[in-house]
């Protein structure tokens, strides 16, 4: 029995509930990741005692389901796209959003499935964008193609914010940092690529670096939704 379909047990003596549980546990990590987040901080955050919330949630990883499931009704969007690399294109951008508004989500995205009723419609948006374009295992592919780009640019993106955090420096104040040593590299002429992207390559921000990649992978996907069988 999923977590989703156990009753709550009675709101006694503290009012409690799976979805004050949830908003605690998502507001714990939103001011300090996953690692600030335990059954016993939630109860102290509710006033409550820890052997309360047992009877709503048996695991933290019940609870991590339950903050996933909160935090995908942020990423479905609200009316359909009108075609489907649109579609795709919002829910990997509405994704990418809701990470930065979340940041632990990206220790998340990509476990296993989301059971719960708003992960099921996000996935439900997401198949129905390809529906009828390709055979279901092509449509599958694709769909697991474009989720493992986004999955892994937000984690890098999200990577990056956090250890500007915790050194206190921004890109630019580490590249600086950092210039003397790659300098002296890269004049060793043993790295002639990396030099060529160095000095010549343009610097991007992230939403572009990421919406830029976005479009290369649907167009890997379009090419074989759109191209002879293989």
């Amino acid at each position: 029995m999923t977590v989703w379909d156990r009753p709550e047990p009675p709101s006694r003596p503290v009012p409690l509930d799976r979805e004050r549980i949830v908003a605690a546990a998502v507001a714990l990590a939103d001011e300090g990741g996953l690692e600030a987040v335990s059954l016993r901080k939630v109860a102290a955050r509710l006033n409550a005692g820890p052997m309360r919330l047992y009877g709503f949630i048996s695991t933290k990883e019940e609870l991590f389901d339950l903050m996933v499931d909160e935090v995908q009704a942020e990423i479905l969007p609200e009316e359909r796209a009108g075609d489907w690399r649109e579609a795709l294109r919002v829910l990997a951008h509405r994704t990418r959003l809701a990470a930065l508004r979340h940041p632990w989500l990206a220790d998340l995205l990509g476990n296993r499935p989301s059971l719960g009723p708003n992960g099921l419609a996000v996935t439900e948006a997401t198949l129905a964008a390809l529906d009828g374009h390709a055979d279901i295992d092509t449509v599958m592919r694709a769909v697991e193609t474009v989720s493992a780009y986004f999955t892994g640019a937000i984690r890098r993106e999200i990577a990056n914010l956090r250890a500007e955090r915790a050194t206190g420096l921004s890109k630019r104040d580490w590249q600086r940092a950092s210039g003397p040593h790659v300098t002296k590299m890269l004049a060793t002429g043993r790295f002639p690529a990396l030099s060529k992207a160095v000095h010549d390559g343009t610097d991007v921000d992230a939403e572009t670096t990421f919406a830029t990649g976005l479009d290369w992978v649907l167009d890997a996907v379009a090419a074989k939704l759109d191209g002879p069988p293989t």
